[in-house]
């Protein structure tokens, strides 16, 4: 037997540009989730591009403890764009590593071991992060896990104060969970949170993997509800589809952040993407396109699919759309019938993650189909 070690769709891909992307026939899909949120200015946008086959042709790679341009502008980058008090930069190569050094940097700047997370939360793969990612699916083959990890229900301002206590190094949790079915949190919930990691001294981590580089229509979800976090997580749309990750931290945690580093942190070629994806989504106000597009999809999927589903939720593009039977035979159906690509996220919930330069002529696509597929399941 060979093979990857990874299930493959049965859609070979062969290039993309924009919202679309084109497999080996030629034939057109619209990207509603294809890329999990990794390329919020579309498929081989050129500053991005351009960026890359610069840097590629002067320097490729040099590990971290050498300064390089590239570095130092996607530093530069990031700092500016950052929450205040989020000035200090690390850079890895995805979202599990950054909870992975995130959790280890709490640890060390506290002196205590106890992290609190919550429930339907997802934070990654490796024994860290996986530790504190809810669905047994992925954590019980890999048992034992890193102890000393306590879950508590998302949104429950109530629990989360119980949980935490002198003994706490961190408590992380999404701002809108993502893998675990696009749920919002309750009001002042993340606030709440804000609140009693201060009160007794434990950092607060916001993943941002998926919710951050303006996918929910401002360029980090936390702002929506005005609170900074120790740690601000995000990897996913960071360099447009090239991998890369960052934790943001506050100077009391990069001031005793222990021993952490990365061979691969903050690469010339990938810097160079990060540098040129911030600045073309801030200065081109992507995300303000992604609160309205956003806003515009979901009220037209409200409005159309009525009672054949159970909810639509959501902010900016990133949406979740309920079903009353299971979301793989939408999914497949939206992909064949419709040439459109989405994402399940539990066993119901179809999820949309297009690029943020989606427009409406786009979105009205999407609800027809949705509409279609749908209505004969219901049917």
């Amino acid at each position: 037997m060979s093979g990857f070690v990874h299930n493959e769709k049965p859609i070979r891909l062969e290039s993309g540009e924009d919202v679309h992307l084109y497999d080996a026939d030629g034939s057109e899909y619209l990207d509603c989730g294809a890329s999990y949120a990794c390329a919020p200015l579309g498929h081989s946008h050129p500053a991005v591009t351009n960026a890359i086959t610069d840097q590629a042709e002067r320097l490729t790679f040099v590990q971290a403890s050498y300064p390089v341009d590239a570095r130092d502008r996607a530093r530069t980058a990031l700092e500016a764009a950052a929450p205040d008090g989020l000035e200090n930069v690390w850079l890895c190569n995805s979202g599990t590593e950054a909870n992975e050094a995130a959790l280890k940097f709490a640890r060390s700047a506290t002196g205590d071991s106890k992290i609190v997370a919550t429930m339907q939360g997802f934070h990654g793969r490796t024994m860290g992060a996986l530790a504190t990612t809810w669905e047994k699916e992925y954590r019980d083959p890999y048992e034992p896990l890193i102890g000393d990890v306590e879950f508590v229900p998302y949104g429950d301002s109530d629990a989360l104060a119980e949980a935490i206590d002198d003994e706490t190094a961190a408590v992380i949790l999404e701002p809108l969970q993502g893998e675990g079915g696009i749920n919002l949190p309750s009001e002042g919930y993340l606030a709440a949170a804000r609140e009693h990691t201060e009160a007794t001294g434990a950092a607060l981590i916001l993943d941002e993997v998926q919710t951050g580089m303006g996918r929910t229509g401002t360029l980090w979800a936390c702002e929506r509800a005005g609170v900074t976090p120790d740690i601000l997580t995000t990897a996913k749309g960071l360099a447009n589809g090239l991998p890369a990750g960052t934790a943001l931290c506050a100077d009391w945690i990069a001031e005793d952040y222990g021993s952490h580093n990365a061979t691969f942190s903050g690469g010339p070629v990938v810097s160079a993407a990060i540098d040129a994806t911030l600045s073309t989504l801030v200065g081109e106000d992507v995300p303000t396109n992604a609160a309205a597009v956003g806003e515009y999809l979901t009220d037209e999927l409200e409005r159309e699919l009525g009672d054949q589903v159970r909810d639509v939720r959501g902010e900016g593009l990133m949406i979740g759309i309920e079903v009353k039977r299971g979301a793989n035979r939408a999914l497949r159906d939206l992909a064949l019938d419709h040439a459109i690509l989405a994402l399940p996220t539990g066993r119901s919930v179809v999820r949309l993650l297009p690029p943020l330069v989606l427009d409406e002529n786009h979105a009205d696509r999407v609800v027809e189909a949705l509409a279609d597929v749908l209505g004969e399941e219901t049917g």
